[in-house]
């Protein structure tokens, strides 16, 4: 059966060695992962060994050359198995994809290559304390020096943050006219004027470290620039958005295909001992299950689309990436909590994967853009108004 998400033949191979890590390695270690609210550092590891790390890096650079399909479809195996880890890499990949795009920084090709050998982990720090889950408006301000550039921030929650090597950061432009008017740039971790600012300890996805940055009085030399500046919300809006939106469509779509294996798993093998029935038997519980797999077949029809208009834009395509997005989180909340119902007690006392399934999918719903921003997009799209 061709894939939903129509990967190019070539790449299959990389879905299927994706596929087998995430059995063999990532869902081996996925409920300690959420327990302990640790680094997935044995399944990070995997992906840099099998270099998957450098999946949609150029072969030019060393890099597998796998594209958005293959990007969608790896990810949705890694979520399937622990969706942590599949935030970890939809954020190094979404960070590696404005690295790619840049002409400015000075170490593009050298991280690249770094990148596709497996021996860096980069990530997105974008939103920030002041300005929250909106994500495209920076309110830290980079200020001319007579070498570069200095700048502070206060980034919130940053993924991976302990455990990347650079990040790339936003911040208003030198005598910007307004938040949108930003430049994108580059920091490493360990850097002057660098802090992490705390621990993670979230309902779900406990195991993406995903912290707060502080940047002090940090110093950028152009070559560290991601961006011209002015061209950062271009780059956020054009180039991060929807390699993010991609991703975190298909993290979710792996979440409710975990959801929906896991509950036909219980409905089959428990029975009532008076009866010697099943659980399957049951018409509500059936019926709970069918609407969990339909709605699931949607998003993924729809994120199957969007990557069509992906591959040849048109004045819909913009429209496409928010409602893919949109469309996969309200279907993982959905399915997940179809789940638990279908599951009952089994999954409410944790000795299902349901019920970690559940929390995580509800960080979606408030990682930005938000659901909220999401449907106010779409509706001001659809009605011919500016996103902003």
């Amino acid at each position: 059966m061709p894939h939903p998400y129509v990967v190019d033949p070539s790449d299959l191979a990389l879905v299927a060695q994706a596929e087998a890590l995430a059995r063999d390695v990532v869902s081996r270690n996925a409920a300690d992962v959420d327990a302990q609210g640790r680094f997935p550092t044995e399944s990070i590891s995997a992906l840099r060994q099998a270099g998957l790390l450098g999946l949609c890096v150029g072969a030019d650079s060393g890099g597998k050359g796998g594209g958005l399909r293959a990007f969608a479809a790896v990810t949705e195996e890694l979520a399937r198995a622990c969706p942590s880890t599949a935030m970890v890499f939809v954020m190094h990949v979404s960070a590696q994809q404005a690295i790619a795009a840049s002409k400015t920084l000075a170490a593009r090709g050298a991280l690249l290559r770094q990148i596709a050998a497996g021996q860096h982990l980069t990530t997105l720090a974008l939103s920030e304390k002041g300005s929250r889950s909106q994500f495209w408006a920076p309110v830290s301000k980079l200020s001319e020096s007579s070498d570069g550039f200095t700048t502070s921030a206060q980034k919130a929650w940053v993924t991976a943050a302990h455990h990347a090597d650079s990040y790339v950061c936003s911040g208003q432009r030198p005598g910007a006219a307004s938040p949108l008017d930003s430049t994108l740039y580059l920091l490493r971790r360990g850097d002057a004027g660098v802090r992490i600012d705390g621990t993670f300890d979230g309902l779900g996805l406990r195991g993406n470290d995903s912290a707060p940055v502080v940047i002090e009085g940090a110093r950028l030399a152009a070559g560290d620039l991601v961006t011209r500046p002015g061209e950062g919300a271009p780059a956020m809006l054009e180039v991060i958005l929807p390699w993010f939106s991609v991703g975190t469509a298909a993290m979710a779509t792996g979440l409710c295909r975990a959801a929906i294996a896991a509950t036909v798993a219980h409905l089959g093998e428990t029975r009532f001992e008076h009866t010697g029935g099943a659980l399957r038997e049951l018409p509500n519980l059936r019926a709970r299950l069918a609407t969990m797999a339909v709605r699931t077949e949607q998003a993924r029809a729809l994120l199957g689309r969007t990557l069509n208009e992906l591959a040849h834009p048109s004045a819909e395509t913009p429209l496409f990436v928010l409602m893919t997005r949109l469309s996969a989180l309200e279907t993982a909340v959905d399915v997940t909590d179809l789940a638990m119902k279908t599951c009952g007690g089994a999954a409410f006392s944790g000795h299902l994967p349901i019920e970690r399934l559940f929390r995580d999918a509800r960080a979606g719903w408030v990682m930005a853009p938000t659901v909220d921003h999401l449907q106010d997009f779409i509706g001001r799209t659809l009605t011919g108004l500016p996103l902003f």
